[in-house]
């Protein structure tokens, strides 16, 4: 890739309106993003909108990825030779990921850990029992550099001598809690630190579903030591779950509230955990190996739309003008699955997917979980 292509495609990610499942689509219609920036005003009319999405300036992606580099790390862009595999294959993948140490262990095999930030003293030690027992049998930990079950389970990885990767919700200039920061240079120099969000974001509530999915888009099953029912432990099991990923749980007291949403999940179908080699007997070889995907209450939907697939070839005017009445006609403001649309409007995939590329250039397309979109407006 070139340093003007990189350049541009950093420009993408951080223009407003421009989102991670847009951005993926535009390369895949376009191949480039230097093309698909000559594209964005036409698309965007075509979509209902006046003026074409306002990009990032050049000069502000050149001096971002100058700064991640005298950081010591290392800017990332969707279709990069070292962009994360298991990422890429994400309906959203990320557009961009700064990346602090070796970019190369983000496309190791990878369990993630994660669990309550006020975890009991026994649920850190297992949290650090499981770590420590899958780093030294060859797998990398995954987890996002959180008080409690996060930081036991990097230390123990780091402690076994084995590999372990923190993703993190806010810039990889702003270490969070501060008092993990020692942490998150250790884990930077014996495995790698990523964050989707730019340098100077300090972490808010809401960037952390978006770690989330890092968290669990790395993996190929994750594994919920402690949670409470409404926690964002369970938002990553909810999103290992859609991703095709395998899903443990380790069971607790019903007297901690804590062990509530991990017993919940077993209930369900998660995989009962109490050692690694709980883990080790039911780890696919990749995501798209069936496991709890064969249970009734984990069934996946059908396969999102891709890029790869949907723009090959692309539309021709006349379809897309055709299907684009049709499309808005069935849009509104209550989701509807993108594959229901696809069944009732009776055309092709592609002109599909190039009229919600429109509309959501128009900021007209709101995408929400589940492969759903809804009309704005």
């Amino acid at each position: 890739m070139t340093p003007a292509e990189k350049v541009a495609r950093l420009r993408l990610a951080r223009s407003e309106g421009i989102g991670p499942v847009a951005l993926a689509r535009l390369l895949g219609r376009f191949g480039s993003a230097e093309a698909a920036i000559e594209a964005l005003p036409r698309l965007a009319r075509a979509g209902g909108a006046k003026t074409a999405p306002s990009l990032a300036p050049t000069a502000k992606a050149e001096d971002e990825i100058a700064q991640i580099q005298k950081l010591g790390g290392r800017l990332l862009v969707l279709g990069e030779d070292d962009y994360p595999p298991l990422l890429a294959e994400l309906p959203d993948p990320p557009s961009a990921l700064a990346v602090l140490g070796e970019p190369k262990v983000l496309a190791a095999r990878a369990v993630a850990l994660v669990g309550a930030r006020n975890a009991s003293i026994n649920g850190q030690r297992m949290a650090a029992v499981l770590a420590g027992d899958l780093a030294r049998a060859g797998l990398c930990v995954v987890s996002g550099l959180a008080r409690g079950i996060d930081a036991a389970a990097h230390g123990a990885a780091l402690e076994a001598g084995g590999l372990t990767v923190a993703a993190v919700a806010g810039g990889i200039d702003k270490p969070y809690p501060s008092e993990n920061a020692a942490l998150q240079r250790r884990i930077a120099e014996a495995g790698a630190v990523l964050a989707e969000a730019p340098l100077g974001t300090e972490p808010q509530s809401k960037h952390f579903p978006r770690r989330n999915r890092l968290i669990a888009g790395l993996s190929l099953g994750v594994v919920v030591v402690e949670a409470a029912p409404k926690s964002g432990s369970l938002i990553t099991a909810r999103l290992a779950l859609e991703q095709g990923r395998e899903l443990f749980a380790v069971p607790g007291s019903p007297l901690d509230p804590r062990a509530r949403g991990a017993n919940d999940l077993i209930r369900q179908g998660a995989h009962l955990t109490e050692s690694a080699e709980d883990v080790l007997a039911n780890l696919p070889d990749s995501p798209r190996r069936e496991g709890l995907a064969r249970l009734p209450l984990f069934a996946r939907g059908p396969a999102p739309l891709r890029a790869e697939e949907d723009f090959a070839p692309p539309p021709g005017p006349d379809e897309t003008d055709s299907a684009r009445p049709q499309v808005i006609e069935l849009l509104g403001p209550s989701p509807v699955p993108i594959d229901e649309l696809l069944r009732r409007a009776n055309i092709s995939a592609a002109a599909l997917a190039e009229v919600l590329l429109e509309l959501d250039l128009a900021g007209r397309l709101e995408r929400l979980p589940g492969n759903r979109v809804a009309l704005i407006g």
